[in-house]
């Protein structure tokens, strides 16, 4: 039998936020995702999104904004993946005393991927410069490989 556990509302919505934004993580990583899959990835995302604005703080929010936007530019979703990805930096700005390197790097990762998916070519290559170099300014050698990993992965709709 398992024990059973009880959580405090802010526990549950830390616990649920955490589990979901790592399902995303597995479809995002999934090469062929059905469209079953594709609805779960985006609806998780932003319900991951939801419990973090209970109970995180502004790098929690950037960074579930900056899950949404990928999942969006993943679906070449363009104008919601700009939307999410502009209010990502918004987010990296309004907050730049609690962001780490690579969340700085993130950011600019999501404006340029979804310039990307938006066709924007030269915003996307522009913001994709910045992202590679923020990306080489990580200090962290372990964030700086999956940052560079992640950019590296997914279709960057002919710019890369």
């Amino acid at each position: 039998m398992s024990k059973e556990e009880t959580f405090t509302e802010n526990e549950a919505h830390r616990h649920f936020a955490a589990k979901l934004n790592g399902e995303v993580w597995g479809l995002l990583e999934k090469a062929d995702r059905s469209r079953a899959e594709e609805e779960i990835m985006l609806h998780t995302a932003h319900a991951s999104c939801c419990h973090w604005l209970k109970v995180g703080t502004g790098v929690h929010h950037q960074r579930a904004e900056w899950m949404i936007a990928r999942v969006y530019s993943e679906l070449g979703l363009s104008e919601a993946a700009l939307r999410h990805a502009n209010r990502c930096r918004e987010l990296t700005q309004e907050h730049a005393d609690l962001m780490e390197d690579f969340d700085r790097a993130y950011a600019l990762e999501a404006m340029a991927r979804a310039n990307a998916v938006a066709r924007n070519q030269t915003e996307a290559l522009e913001f994709l410069q910045l992202a590679e170099a923020a990306g080489q300014a990580i200090a962290d050698d372990q964030s700086k490989q999956f940052f560079t990993g992640d950019l590296n992965s997914g279709d960057w709709h002919g710019i890369r």
